[in-house]
């Protein structure tokens, strides 16, 4: 009785919490992993940063005292709201090519077999996307601020920049995506298509007020084109749904691209 009790007391050990230790732990370091290689990425990170700040000096410096009827801001302030958003784009949507790569070694079928979930492989990108996005917006912002001279009260960059990276989160979901279904001969040339229809067709390049009015129903469709917005009221523009709107599309195109994700995730763990 004794050595049968002993023994079925001993029986549960360790091991429920070693299993909750690994999967509390390994999300985290796989998501420092994802950061800090995100930041080493130099070519990527001078793409990212310097495009955007290039195109703020020339269009900034060439009609940043006029006033944009459309927001009521200035011209300035708009390219600089645009820029930023392009920058934090960019710098979510250039994980596509890191996953298309992990999926190509074969990294991504080793990271079925451990405890890390579909939403904490989900997770670790999205948090790899914003932390790269924020140096672009930081840099785009205080680039117009020092060398042009950009005036907004504080609270207005604050809540110009916050809304911006926030809504990043769709675009490193776009990102994942593509990582996921597109193979390494295919993946460049979606990724150019995906880039450059969110950037011109959502109104990061040239404003859409200039654009033909099509343009304009179509951008209303496009993630981009609601970044760029929720900048821009973030940074006082005239409308009457402030940050809400924005904010609620882009939490829609955020749940629905997440879904996705997880299934694929899922639906790729199930075959091993």
């Amino acid at each position: 009785m004794t050595s049968t009790t002993a023994t079925t007391v001993a029986a549960p050990a360790v091991r429920p919490r070693a299993s909750t230790a690994v999967r509390g732990r390994l999300p985290i370091r796989y998501v420092a992993l994802e950061t800090v290689r995100q930041l080493r990425n130099v070519k990527a990170m001078v793409f990212t940063f310097a495009v955007p700040v290039v195109m703020l000096l020339v269009f900034g410096a060439a009609y940043g005292s006029q006033l944009d009827q459309s927001t009521g801001l200035r011209y300035l302030t708009v390219t600089t709201l645009q820029m930023a958003s392009y920058g934090a784009m960019t710098a979510a949507l250039s994980q596509a090519f890191a996953i298309v790569n992990e999926r190509s070694i074969g990294w991504n079928r080793q990271l079925r077999v451990t405890p890390l979930s579909g939403w904490g492989f989900m997770v670790s990108k999205v948090i790899a996307a914003m932390a790269f996005a924020a140096l672009s917006i930081g840099i785009t912002i205080t680039v117009s601020v020092v060398a042009l001279q950009a005036s907004l009260a504080p609270r207005h960059w604050l809540a110009a920049a916050f809304g911006v990276w926030c809504g990043v989160v769709p675009f490193a979901l776009i990102a994942i995506l593509i990582g996921q279904f597109a193979k390494p001969s295919f993946a460049q040339p979606l990724f150019m298509v995906v880039f450059m229809g969110l950037a011109i067709l959502g109104g990061l390049w040239v404003p859409l007020s200039i654009m033909p009015s099509w343009m304009g129903s179509v951008a209303h469709l496009l993630p981009s084109y609601w970044l760029n917005r929720i900048g821009q009221m973030g940074a006082g523009a005239t409308g009457s749904t402030g940050m809400v709107e924005p904010a609620l599309v882009l939490t829609g195109w955020a749940l629905a691209l997440a879904a996705v994700i997880v299934w694929r995730y899922r639906r790729d763990a199930a075959r091993q």
